[in-house]
């Protein structure tokens, strides 16, 4: 029990600053484009590349998307202080995997990380997330044990940690809200687009030794700004985005 309590305290530890692994990573994008040879990221296999590793951190934002879409107030949140939880989530995405948001966390992380078309990095990358993120599911799933006790149990016994099975899926009780979605993930949404463009500028820029500007990048950034800035303030200066129980 030594090894658990201490890998669950520094679970809780990291729960804190989770929210700053992100800084970490872009900063290790940077510096993996540096000076070594890469892929060409101005030519037409580099740009395919750069689309799909871009889609499949879009494909991490829809899995957070259909989490948050689904679950009630005081659980699936971005509190720093500690863990909060009002009530077992373990139906819809719940029920095919006990750490959705983690999950698309990791697959928003996978696509930038393969942005960098560096093989060595994405692998970095996943062995840093599987550490980090390891000790946070521990320190989670130790709570959870203790308020809820069976019930958890029960849940844990038929529902995968992190790779989702659809063999136990059960319907999510509360119906999708969007508004719930734009009103909690458009920072999501905004951390992708800026890190994209960021890697794709000093991509282009270690490569050619000139920073470059392309159209579609600086709408897809500009579009990014925009509904970022217009979700922000509904937010904070509106009701629109409030929904009773979510």
């Amino acid at each position: 029990m030594g090894l658990q309590r201490e890998l669950t305290t520094t679970g809780n530890w990291l729960f804190r600053w989770r929210s700053f692994l992100p800084i970490v990573v872009v900063a290790g994008a940077i510096i993996a484009m540096f000076p070594f040879p890469v892929p060409k990221h101005d030519g037409r296999w580099g740009d395919a590349l750069e689309v799909v590793f871009l889609s499949i951190s879009f494909i991490g934002l829809l899995v957070r998307v259909v989490t948050v879409g689904h679950t009630p107030a005081g659980t699936s949140g971005r509190n720093t202080v500690g863990q909060i939880a009002e009530s077992l989530n373990t139906t819809g995405i719940y029920s095919t995997v006990r750490h959705p948001l983690y999950l698309g966390n990791f697959l928003i992380g996978f696509g930038l990380a393969g942005f960098t078309l560096t093989w060595w990095f994405v692998v970095i990358y996943v062995l840093t997330f599987w550490l980090y993120y390891e000790r946070i599911m521990l320190a989670e799933e130790a709570f959870l044990r203790s308020k809820f006790g069976e019930e958890f149990s029960v849940w844990v016994s038929m529902t995968p940690a992190f790779l989702p099975s659809w063999k136990n899926y059960r319907p999510a009780q509360l119906p999708f809200s969007l508004r719930n979605v734009l009103r909690r993930e458009y920072n999501t949404v905004l951390q992708i687009v800026v890190v994209g463009f960021l890697l794709e500028l000093f991509g282009d820029w270690f490569e050619t030794g000139r920073i470059s500007y392309s159209v579609p990048w600086c709408v897809f950034l500009c579009s990014g700004f925009v509904i970022w800035g217009i979700l922000r303030t509904l937010k904070r200066r509106t009701d629109l985005l409030v929904v009773d129980g979510r």
